[in-house]
């Protein structure tokens, strides 16, 4: 499989890069903001298993030239079969202190640079490709919501939805879209969100259920936003 996937330098991102580096035959472009996180991720992954195919690269999904990622994307595996939005940020703070910045920020971060980034790779698309949105159970309609985390939620809700859409507009293309909404992982942003909980579930865990769900998933599921929570956070 061919695969991109963001936010790949910490979390579950990175961890699932790790999983899907196992596979010789995967070939894995890898991207996050952050060159040193970058080196030590090719550093381990080249550990366990020195015949992976990783391709990592530094790229802000917001800021940063797609046409010269589409570039790259093809020079390292000419096309895709999988793309993992991980990426995103979040903000924890009482509404009444949160700013129009703010919302612009996690609007920016959690859907407007997933938006950008899905554009410009559908064209690199293969039939049956499968894209995998990482939404969160913050934005999940019906489930626990937390104070403090409004514009992180609502823009995660808005990431849940574009899924759905998509999904339905390329359908005669046999491009399959999901979103995982994921509930908590032993992960820095889990600190920054809910400070001193522990998640039963590690982040290699989830990392390991991504990168399962994303080579899997799309015979099981099209335009579907799917809990992935066993704990309330």
């Amino acid at each position: 499989m061919k695969i991109l996937i963001t936010g790949a330098s910490s979390g579950v991102g990175f961890e699932a890069v790790l999983d899907l580096i196992l596979n010789s035959e995967h070939e894995v472009i890898a991207l996050a903001r952050s060159d040193d996180k970058l080196r030590r991720l090719f550093e381990i992954a080249k550990g366990l298993n020195p015949d992976c195919k990783l391709f990592p690269a530094k790229f802000d999904i917001v800021h940063d030239d797609y046409a010269s990622l589409v570039s790259f994307v093809k020079e390292r595996t000419g096309s895709l079969d999988i793309l993992i939005n991980n990426a995103g940020q979040l903000i924890n703070k009482p509404f009444e202190q949160l700013t129009q910045l703010d919302f612009a920020q996690m609007l920016q971060s959690n859907l407007l640079g997933h938006v950008k980034m899905i554009q410009h790779m559908l064209p690199l698309l293969n039939a049956n490709a499968h894209v995998v949105n990482i939404g969160s159970m913050g934005g999940f309609s019906g489930s626990a919501k937390f104070p403090g985390l409004a514009a992180y939620s609502a823009s995660k809700s808005a990431l849940h939805t574009l899924t759905e859409c998509l999904a339905v507009e390329y359908a005669d293309r046999d491009i399959h879209f999901n979103c995982l909404a994921l509930g908590s992982a032993q992960t820095e942003m889990l600190e920054e969100a809910f400070p001193g909980y522990q998640s039963p579930v590690m982040a290699f865990e989830m990392g390991k259920y991504i990168a399962d769900f994303a080579l899997t998933g799309y015979k099981f599921f099209n335009g579907q936003v799917l809990p992935v929570a066993v704990t309330t956070p």
